[in-house]
């Protein structure tokens, strides 16, 4: 079982240049692509925008439930989106040149089993949702025999756990974290804390990524430096909800794919109190 730790704030798409919006225009609420409802960046993404109203009530977000990650990229290019959650395999991908295939629990999944030496269309039977949510009733009646997703208290796994019987969780052994970080070295090694899910008593290793909040090219600057104010706010508050617990201006610094990738507006609050030069 894969894990996703944290969302990060803010990073724009590369190669692409940053404009401004017309000064004293009315701005429209500002669209955030999630993925389809019964998944965990929809919960990420409420608890997103409820934050930011907290600090910031003027700036608006609506959610937008896409396909998920690798529809958001294209919708971000297009200016369909303003903002949008993407698992951080599309990242890599995107920021290597590589292009990116498949949503990103699909991505994540090839690359865990691969890195144990298995071939996720040869040696499974996958069946590829159109709806993340109707994944836990397949595996309660048995038409599936497991459930593949990623992130803390991830509703999928959340559901199943709560189901009759519970749910067993597979995590890779030890060797076998060592050769998937061997083959793909911006996973990362981590734990899943004991009881994060529910009949969960042991912590359980594993590997995980990062996942990012993307701003589309030409997302105004001063928007950026709004959002990243407001965030951290949150996070000096020192009681942030679950899901935004791991986002942070350091952790974002931590964790960017590539040098420059920081939005500009980030970028500037981000000097502003003292964690740029």
């Amino acid at each position: 079982m894969p894990f996703l730790r944290r969302r990060l704030l803010l990073a724009s798409l590369p190669g692409l240049p940053l404009m401004s919006v017309t000064a004293g225009a009315q701005s429209p609420p500002l669209k955030l692509g999630t993925a389809t409802p019964g998944g965990g960046f929809p919960v990420y993404g409420a608890a997103f925008i409820k934050a930011i109203r907290a600090h910031d009530p003027t700036l608006a977000i609506d959610e937008v439930n896409t396909k998920g990650s690798t529809e958001n990229v294209p919708l971000l290019e297009a200016g369909k989106l303003d903002l949008a959650l993407v698992q951080g395999e599309v990242v890599q991908d995107i920021f290597s040149g590589a292009g990116a295939r498949g949503s990103g629990l699909v991505i994540l999944g090839r690359y865990v089993v691969g890195g144990v030496g298995f071939d996720a269309e040869k040696d499974f039977e996958p069946v590829y949702l159109d709806r993340a949510g109707d994944g836990p009733a397949m595996v309660i009646d048995g038409r599936v025999a497991a459930l593949w997703g990623g992130g803390a208290r991830w509703p999928g796994f959340v559901t199943v756990a709560n189901a009759p019987g519970g749910a067993r969780f597979i995590v890779p052994e030890a060797a076998e974290i060592d050769r998937i970080l061997a083959k793909y070295g911006f996973l990362k090694r981590i734990t899943v804390p004991a009881g994060t899910f529910p009949g969960q008593a042991a912590a359980m290793p594993t590997v995980g990524s990062w996942s990012f909040v993307l701003a589309r090219p030409g997302l105004d600057e001063a928007i950026g430096h709004r959002l990243a104010a407001a965030l951290h706010k949150v996070e000096r508050a020192g009681a942030p909800s679950e899901q935004l617990a791991e986002t942070t201006a350091k952790n974002t610094l931590d964790a960017l794919p590539a040098p420059g990738a920081l939005q500009p507006g980030v970028a500037r609050y981000d000097r502003e109190i003292g964690l740029l030069p």
